[in-house]
């Protein structure tokens, strides 16, 4: 089975760079017609999510924030965004990339200093601003966040695009124990052959490396994707790309607390934070594994105490529209009942090898997977 990455995936550097001009262009148009600048943007909050049913993920609604000069506050941060789009839009000219730790630290060298970022967070913040306005995304723009260091195990023959040209690698036969690492535009990876049946996306690296030792990725045909906790968006993007494109079905597999469950929910459905992005990086189809609530109970796993944010974010789960499912509201609704939260590694109290021979493959059997 082979597969060429998808041209249409995204705006090319080129049309990036001509959209942040243009949206520059558009505040000088807004000042020369004596009018206050103002640039809107979707409020990024849970309440301004809604679920998109053709594309069966959670986009955000009507509700927009302005950034009007009318005020100082509001002026600052249009200044920002001027000076971050000229060094936007100088980096693509010169097909340089930058990350987004970097941004940051940059701009204590413009010579203005109210354009100078106070936090990373608030340079963050404004490339996000930039992606929605733009319709373009950051890796267009040829910003990258630190590495994440998410890895890729299993039968799985690619190509990817390097600074040295091409190279053709087998994510199970020519890598180490770790695996192939995830690169920051995973756009660039050519699928090439595939004996893989299905993806297993995995939260935590203790299991992830039990899965591997334990030989599950040769077994069942399984794409191990190790998120490394909450997934950076290139390994949601290229698990995306692989559902779409080589049509194998995604599992998620983590701990069972509320921080966890939300990992899932960024996966199938996309996060608050990137929602602009979702058709771009969420596979609405991936099904949760576990480990559930009713699985603490089953097989009597080791637990401990839900704490009072523990609570907190689950009762605000059963409010979050990724999981008003029947099955979510069952499931939230009993780990509330028994008050305890366990670990995907707390299945070893039954054994190591309990996970790879027992609990996967019948989790998997019901679900239909293998």
């Amino acid at each position: 089975m082979s597969t060429e990455p998808d041209a249409d995936s995204g705006p090319s550097s080129d049309r990036a760079r001509q959209r942040l001009i243009d949206l520059a262009a558009n505040l000088y148009d807004q000042l020369d017609e004596g009018e206050i600048p103002q640039m809107a943007v979707p409020t990024r909050t849970k309440t301004n999510i809604e679920y998109d049913e053709d594309a069966d993920v959670w986009v955000y609604g009507d509700r927009t924030s302005t950034r009007s000069a009318n005020s100082v506050r509001g002026a600052r941060k249009l200044l920002k965004a001027v000076y971050t789009i000229e060094f936007l839009a100088d980096q693509l000219d010169q097909d340089r990339s930058s990350t987004l730790r970097e941004l940051y630290y940059l701009s204590e060298s413009w010579d203005n200093e109210e354009a100078q970022f106070t936090d990373q967070d608030e340079s963050n913040g404004l490339i996000e601003d930039l992606e929605i306005v733009g319709e373009v995304t950051r890796e267009d723009m040829h910003m990258r966040p630190e590495e994440s260091g998410a890895t890729i195990m299993g039968p799985l023959y690619i190509r990817e695009q390097t600074r040295r040209g091409e190279r053709e690698i087998h994510c199970q036969e020519n890598v180490g124990e770790g695996g192939y690492q995830i690169p920051n535009n995973p756009d660039t990876i050519e699928f090439l052959d595939t004996d893989a049946e299905f993806v297993l996306a995995v939260e935590t690296g203790g299991m992830r490396d039990r899965l591997v030792e334990n030989g599950f990725d040769e077994e069942h045909g399984a794409l191990i994707v190790h998120l490394k906790g909450q997934p950076a968006r290139a390994t949601r993007r290229l698990t995306k790309r692989l559902h779409d494109e080589l049509d194998l079905p995604v599992t998620v597999f983590t701990d069972a607390d509320p921080w966890s469950y939300r990992i899932y929910g960024s996966v199938a459905y996309g996060s608050i934070k990137s929602a602009h992005l979702s058709q771009y990086l969420a596979t609405p189809e991936a099904k949760f594994i576990g480990v559930q609530p009713v699985d603490i109970v089953e097989y009597e796993l080791p637990t401990d105490p839900l704490s009072d944010s523990d609570v907190n974010a689950l009762e605000s789960e059963l409010d979050d529209p990724r999981f008003q499912t029947d099955y979510w509201e069952e499931q939230i609704e009993l780990q509330l009942e028994i008050e305890k939260k366990s670990e995907q590694q707390a299945l070893a109290s039954h054994g190591l090898d309990f996970v790879t021979e027992t609990y996967l493959p019948e989790r998997l059997t019901e679900m239909g997977i293998i």
